[in-house]
Parts: structure tokens; sequence; C-alpha cells
């Protein structure tokens, strides 16, 4: 078990829930969540954030057991989505003589999500640059708008050099999980619910250019206090939209089989090159994966049937989320399949051109129903052109 205290005066107080299987009702979870909540302990008192629906009982106890008799003066609020704010409301009603931090838009969604609730004689109301005096401690808030809602705000203490990063630095899965893999579930994280808004992101970065960092605590996953330059230099990469690896990726929708057969061909002739060569099957394999995969490496390969007049439908998908997480910056190379008439590449070329600084590789290879041994020099063609 790690450690619960990140300071002498500022204690982890979150819960795990090991039984969620999905997270936002959409990311597959295999090990389930954390949700993170912190106690500054202080002339004031102030608990940053509460936690998911399914887990305010145990964290009112956690949180009770840890304030071991003692009132807190504030419940800060870095961010309103519901699986940080949904004990908000609990927490007010057991604590009826805290205030609740915020600020404007903060309080604007509280109401949306507490129909009749009265949060004016509660709250208080925090600007960016603006302050909260506890004691010793002081926090200093950031507003980090769009990383990922409108409302959020980051919060640094200057005691003890921590930064409350909201949901910005998070990870998939639990407190407790193995941090050797904190860099494949922090990337499909990032990129899966984060990503869109890089431009937030790198405005956030620049308003924290100088701070001293010793402590970085997430909404989610493991609080990071070691070998910090490397975590902020993955969410500059991936917040840049800059590959992070030299590869290919390939993704591929077949209907019958014929299409993967072909593209497991492709990714054998790109090994034998030297490439590192990932592959999905997007009829099968988690969608959230391979939007991570398409912005970890520098090539992308698109295999797709045709279907219906335009392209099967789990790449559709997978090309909408791309489109939806401002894929852009990245080397692409088609095939496509058909019977009587292929027509995969025109609806993949089209949703491609609305997306920035893509490079469509040549040729595109079309394949007519299943592989033939003609198809073997433009396979190889496209192979060098992916290798140039």
């Amino acid at each position: 078990m790690k450690s619960r205290y990140i300071s002498e005066t500022i204690k982890y107080i979150g819960v795990d829930d090991r039984e969620l299987d999905i997270f936002e009702s959409q990311y597959m979870l295999p090990e389930g969540m954390a949700y993170n909540s912190y106690l500054i302990e202080d002339e004031q008192i102030a608990v940053m954030d509460t936690v998911d629906a399914r887990k305010i009982d145990e964290w009112l106890a956690v949180l009770d057991a840890a304030l071991a008799g003692r009132k807190p003066k504030y419940l800060v609020v870095l961010h309103v989505e519901p699986d940080h704010s949904a004990g908000v409301k609990r927490f007010l009603e057991t604590y009826p003589d805290a205030k609740v931090v915020g600020n404007s838009k903060t309080f604007t969604y509280l109401s949306q999500f507490f129909e009749g609730y009265d949060f004016d004689s509660r709250k208080v109301v925090v600007a960016d640059g603006g302050e909260l005096a506890l004691g010793a401690h002081t926090l200093k808030f950031i507003a980090a708008p769009m990383v990922h809602w409108p409302e959020v705000m980051v919060a640094y203490d200057a005691k003890d050099s921590v930064l409350f990063s909201a949901d910005a630095f998070g990870k998939f899965g639990v407190y407790d999980a193995d941090e050797d893999d904190w860099t494949c579930e922090a990337r499909r994280y990032y990129f899966n619910i984060v990503g869109k808004y890089g431009l937030p992101v790198q405005s956030l970065f620049n308003k924290l250019a100088g701070t001293d960092l010793k402590v970085i605590c997430p909404l989610h996953g493991p609080i990071l206090n070691e070998n910090l330059g490397f975590y902020l230099d993955k969410y500059k990469t991936w917040s840049s939209y800059e590959p992070e690896d030299k590869g290919v990726f390939i993704a591929v929708a077949s209907i019958h089989g014929h299409t993967l057969a072909v593209a497991e061909r492709l990714a054998e002739m790109l090994r034998s090159r030297g490439e590192k060569v990932a592959f999905t099957d997007l009829s099968r394999d988690d969608i959230a994966e391979a939007v991570e995969d398409a912005f970890r490496y520098d090539r992308l390969v698109l295999c797709a049937s045709s279907y219906d007049g335009g392209v099967f439908t789990p790449m559709e998908f997978f090309l909408s989320r791309l489109g939806h997480k401002a894929y852009q910056k990245r080397t692409v190379a088609l095939v496509e399949n058909g019977t009587w008439a292929p027509c995969a590449t025109r609806v993949m070329k089209a949703t491609l051109e609305q997306m920035k600084d893509i490079n469509i590789v040549e040729p595109v290879v079309t394949i007519m129903s299943a592989y033939h041994s003609t198809d073997a020099p433009a396979l190889k063609a496209l192979a060098d052109a992916l290798t140039k």
C-alpha cells in the first residue's frame, strides 16, 4: 500500500472503485478507477474535491476518520464533472458550517447538477490567480479552461510545492495500480478524454512556467512525486500533437477476414524492414486503445472493407473518433477492399482531408475481394513508401 501522506499536513483521502468496468459509459476499465480527494490540515481545514456517486458513503467515512473529530472549513471544487462533484451536496449537509470554493462557472454548473440547492450562502468565489489562506498553506488558483471542461482550475500550494491538477496527469486504474503501466494508461486517458484540448493544456503549462513543483496530485491515478520531468515531458509531447514514437500503427476494419489478411501481410513486410509495428482489429479491440496508438506513432495505415457505398462501420467510427480528438501531424497510408465497387478510400480520404497536416502516402492499394499474388508489388511499394 502506498503512503496516504503527501506531506506532513496533506493527506490522500480518495477511494477506489474496483467494480467499475466502463468509465464515462465508454472507456474500458480492466482495473477499475480511482477517485482522488485530498485533505489539507491547517488552521482552516480544506478538502480538495469529492468523488463519484457510487463511492460517496465510503469517501465520507474515510474523510471522517481522517478528520478525527475536527471540522473542515472549506471544500474546494476544481472540476464539476460528476465523478468528482457528486459528493458536494452530501458534504455540505454533513458539515453545515463548511464553505465550498470555486469560480463563477463552478457554481453555475453545480446548480445545474443539484437543482434547488442554495449555494449562495455557502460559496466562496475565486478568480484566476486568486488565493485562499488556510494558515501555513495558501492555495493559489489557476484557471485551466477546457482542460477539459470550461470551469476547470488547478490549485498550487507553495508551502509543500504541490499542484492539485484536476484531471490533468490522471490515468485509468485504481490508486494502487502498478505504476509501470502509467504511460500506457495515462496516454489512453489523455487522448480519449483531454486530447482534443491540446492548446488549453499548453496554455496551462505557460501559466505554470517557473513554478517549483515537487508533487502533482491528480483526480485519478497515482500521486506523482518523483521524476516529474518525465511526466511533464509526456504531456508537452501529447498536447502538441507530435508523435511520441517512431513506428507504424495499422488499424483494420475487415468483414470476412480478407482485408485483415492483407493488413497482416503488410505488417510483416514492415517488420522485415526493421519497423516497429502496432496492430489493431477495429471490430474486436478497444477503440480507446486504437485512438491512443494512432497518436503515439508517427505513421498510420488504415485498411478497410468497402461497405454500403462507403467504408466499413468500425473504420468509420474510428475515423470519427480521431477527428473529434483533433488528430493531426501524421503520415497515413490507405488500403481498401471491395468486390464490385471499392469505395472505402474515397470516404477515408474525405475524412482525413478535414484534419490538419495529414500526409497521405502513395500508392493507395486496392484489393479486389481477396489477396492475389498480383497485389504483391503494390503492397511492396506501399511498404517502401512508409519506410523512406
